[in-house]
Formats: structure tokens, C-alpha cells, sequence
């Protein structure tokens, strides 16, 4: 029996139904829908309860296959979980919640059909919260940084930098001028979290393949550059394998650089606090996240980081009926010695978090004692590379290869469904079997490119040459 109140009321001969709306469709927000509609089979049957998903995009994105996604070893579509159909029992909604009135019980939100309308956005009422938008890069003030940085957070992202990457060595093959070739062929990377090191290490693997198909271009011309703030890389892995890991990478010929930050990017020049000065045009930025700028537009509580203040029940503290976990929320780490210890920010809490959060809302609906939330780490892995790695699980520290494994197991456990664990594994196969793609597809971020070229009028004998692309787009076959 669900024992929550129903605020929203209800039409008359219509019996109350309890709807869960879930903020979010990353880690936290597609784990908890997936537990709750097993664990609330029965009422869900009954239409005592209904399971909404608010989510920005149709599917949530395993991170950490975005630098393979990059590199080429993995196709865009299998390092993503299409929501429809992993929450066949939900009602999900694919828009924007732009704000939350917990007190009444109300998100606004606005979608793709909301944007054609005109109307803005719609309240949708509901009687549970969970609340898991995730996080968003953090920038920082550096002069430049909007116009000329990359993200590295999502699968657009990802593509689009190796599209990126791909191009800049087209450019460097064919232009004369050896100052835009070699900014063409300098690669910076801010950031030696996991994201700037395995993103930057799966490229070079990638960059460094692809020269053999150009004349013009030998491995060595490519410039990487590292730049880190703190004094180490990969701090979650220990301070002697961050160690191993920038030996490793500076025996590539990666410029790692430590202790160091961006100060300017402004004319496609990164300029470095040590005083280096580095033309380039790519510029990719990874140097932490911050939470989703939603969660300041609730009258939920807060603390300085701009977090959700949250108990280890997960839910958040001092108010009923909301809960959270995440990157966005704030929960303490039972683990740690310390009052102010919090679980961070990281996909292994997030997906252990989202098991107890969906146990402890079931167990409210129904009346039920909750459990608090604790985790012991287990370890991380982070790849360098093709076949290089380093690995420091339940206190076993590993390197190279057997690393490299390590990483690839334990993810392809991680990854949701047996659907998308046999797609990824059938494409490491082939993958290890054939040579790599080297192909960019940057026509895809701009498909009505050739179209527009082909339906522009052509240009009249008066105009100057270069004035109007030709009505067949530069590609068709001369009239016969």
C-alpha cells in the first residue's frame, strides 16, 4: 500500500495515484527509475503509483567510454542507454526542468513541443521528488576560454573533438604557411583529472595511428600539451601510480605540465602561467564540474559549494518528499572520520547511491524503515592509451597492461544492460582484429551544409570569383 500523501488531488471516481517525478537521466536519475519500476512492480500494475523521467536527452551517456568514443573504438550509439527502453514502466519526458517549487509540489518545465507552441514552460505536479540533474563544467574566468574551449562531457562533445583533431591534421597537410600548421598541430588539454588524461592519452593513440596516412605529417610534428594546477595527476588512483602515469606520458613526448595554469586563450594563444606561449586551435577544457545550475532556482537547502544538502538516507535534509544523490547532492561519507566528510563526486557513488535512494523512496511509499547510505571506495582504474593503464583496486596497484584490462573489465561490468555489455564487447573484439577508422565526419554537426550549397543560386557573371558556392555544391559531375 502506498502510504505518501497525494498533493496533486484528484478527479472524481479517479482513485489517488502518487507520482514520482525524476529530476535528471544520467547516473542517478536512470539507475533509480530502473530500480524503482522493479522494486514498485505491483503498484505500478495498480496505477497506484506513476514513475515520471525529466530528462534533457533520450538516453544517458556512460562517461567513462567518452575518451574510446573519441579515440575511435567504440561507435557513438553503444556508450549511450536509450531511456524508453530501459524504463519501459516510466512515463519519461525528454525537456528542461527549468525550476522547482517543492513547496507546492511543482517543476516547471519546457520541451522541444513546448519551444513550438509558444507557451513556455508547464508546471508538472508531483508528489515525490528526486531530484538529479548531474553537473556541468566548471569554467573559470580565463580570457578566451568561451569562445575558443571544448568541453569534454557529453558524446557530442566527444565526436566532435575527434572530428576536430582529425581536421586540424587536414589543415596542417595542405596548408604552406608553417605558422597555422603549427598551431594546427598543437593539442591542449586543461585538466589531469580522468577526463583530461584519458581523453588527451585515447587522441594521441589515435592522432599518432592516423599520421601514417599523411605524406606531410610524421607522429613527432604533434604537439601535446598537459596543464594541470595541483602538483599530480589522477589523484584518485594514488600519488605513486600519478607518478607512473606522467612518466608514462611524457615517454610519448606529451608535454605534461604541473603546477601550472591557464591564464588567457584569447587569438587561439594559450598562454600558461609559467610564462609559455602555445598557438593552437584546440583547446580542451576538463578542469572539474560544478552542480547544475537548476538546483539554485529550487527552495531547496544548499550548501557553499552549491550542493543539496542531503542525509545519508538520501534524502534531502529537512524536507519531506525530496531526494538526491549525484554529483549534485552533498552526502555524508559514513566511511570518513570528520563531520565534514562527503562521498565524491564520482560515478561509483552515484550508481551505488541511486540503489539505496530508489530503496528508501519504495520503502516510504510503503511504510518501511530506510537505510543510510555507505560505501568503502573499491579502487579506480583510468586508461592511457591503447593497452596502458594504471589501476589501484582494494589496495592492489597495477600498471600497464594488466591496467588496461583491469579498466576495460571492470566498465564493461558497469555498463548498463546485457544489450549494450555484448554490443561494446563484440566492438573490442573487431576492433583488436582490424585497423582502426580514421575518418571524420564533421558534415555531421552541420547536415544541411550541402544541401544550402546545393539549392543556392548561382552566381551571375558579375559577381567576383568565390562570390557564391556552385548550384551543385562543389561536388556533382560536369555538364556533359
Amino acid at each position: 500500500m502506498v502510504k505518501a500523501a497525494n498533493t496533486r488531488g484528484t478527479t472524481s471516481g479517479t482513485p489517488p495515484r502518487t507520482r514520482v517525478l525524476v529530476v535528471g537521466g544520467g547516473y542517478v536519475g536512470m539507475y533509480t527509475a530502473l530500480r524503482l519500476q522493479r522494486m514498485l512492480r505491483p503498484e505500478l500494475a495498480r496505477e497506484d503509483v506513476e514513475i515520471v523521467v525529466a530528462a534533457t536527452d533520450p538516453y544517458m551517456t556512460y562517461q567513462p567510454f567518452l575518451p574510446e568514443a573519441a579515440a575511435g573504438s567504440l561507435s557513438p550509439r553503444h556508450v549511450v542507454v536509450p531511456l524508453r527502453r530501459v524504463l519501459d514502466r516510466c512515463r519519461i519526458v525528454i525537456g528542461e526542468v527549468r525550476s522547482v517549487d517543492h513547496a507546492k509540489r511543482t517543476a516547471m518545465l519546457t520541451t522541444l513541443a513546448t519551444d513550438e507552441e509558444g507557451t513556455g514552460a508547464v508546471a508538472l505536479a508531483y508528489d515525490e521528488l528526486v531530484i538529479a540533474p548531474g553537473s556541468v563544467s566548471r569554467t573559470l574566468p580565463v580570457p578566451g576560454l568561451a569562445d575558443h574551449g571544448i568541453g569534454f562531457k557529453t558524446v557530442e562533445e566527444a565526436i566532435g573533438l575527434r572530428n576536430h583533431v582529425i581536421e586540424q591534421m587536414d589543415i596542417a597537410s595542405s596548408t604552406r604557411d608553417p605558422a597555422i600548421r603549427d598551431a594546427a598541430l598543437t593539442f591542449v588539454f586543461v585538466g589531469g583529472g580522468y577526463a583530461g588524461v584519458e581523453a588527451l592519452a585515447e587522441l594521441e593513440d589515435m592522432a599518432r595511428y592516423t599520421a601514417r596516412y599523411y605524406r606531410t605529417i610524421r607522429p613527432e610534428d604533434l604537439k601535446w600539451i598537459l596543464v594541470e594546477a595541483s602538483d599530480r595527476i589522477l589523484p584518485e588512483v594514488g600519488e605513486a601510480l600519478g607518478r607512473y602515469a606522467v612518466r608514462e606520458l611524457r615517454a610519448r613526448n606529451i608535454d605534461v605540465r604541473l603546477g601550472t595554469r591557464l591564464e588567457s586563450c584569447e587569438g587561439r594563444v594559450a598562454r600558461l602561467s609559467d610564462g609559455s606561449r602555445f598557438p593552437t586551435r584546440t583547446l580542451v577544457w576538463t578542469a572539474g564540474v560544478r552542480p547544475a545550475p537548476l538546483l539554485a532556482a529550487t527552495d531547496l537547502p544548499l550548501d557553499a559549494r552549491g550542493r543539496l544538502v542531503c542525509t545519508a538516507r538520501l534524502s534531502v535534509d529537512g524536507t519531506e518528499h525530496a531526494w538526491a544523490a549525484g554529483d549534485a547532492a552533498a552526502v555524508p561519507d559514513l566511511t570518513a572520520s570528520g563531520p565534514d566528510a562527503y562521498c565524491a563526486p564520482n560515478a561509483q557513488h552515484a550508481v551505488r547511491q541511486a540503489a539505496v535512494l530508489a530503496g528508501n523512496l519504495a520503502a516510504s511509499l510503503r511504510g518501511e524503515p530506510l537505510r543510510e547510505y555507505a560505501h568503502r571506495n573499491a579502487g579506480s582504474v583510468a586508461s592511457l592509451g591503447l593497452h596502458k593503464g594504471v589501476a589501484h583496486v582494494y589496495g592492489r596497484k597495477l600498471k600497464g597492461y594488466p591496467a588496461w584490462l583491469m579498466h576495460r573489465a571492470y566498465h564493461l561490468s558497469r555498463v548498463p544492460t546485457l544489450n549494450r555489455k555484448a554490443r561494446v564487447l563484440a566492438e573490442w573484439t573487431l576492433s583488436g582484429l582490424f585497423k582502426r577508422e580514421i575518418v571524420s565526419l564533421g558534415s555531421l554537426e552541420h547536415p544541411r551544409a550541402e544541401f544550402e550549397r546545393a539549392a543556392a543560386p548561382p552566381p551571375s557573371p558579375a559577381d567576383p570569383p568565390g562570390a557564391s558556392p556552385p548550384a551543385d555544391g562543389g561536388g556533382g559531375a560536369p555538364d556533359r
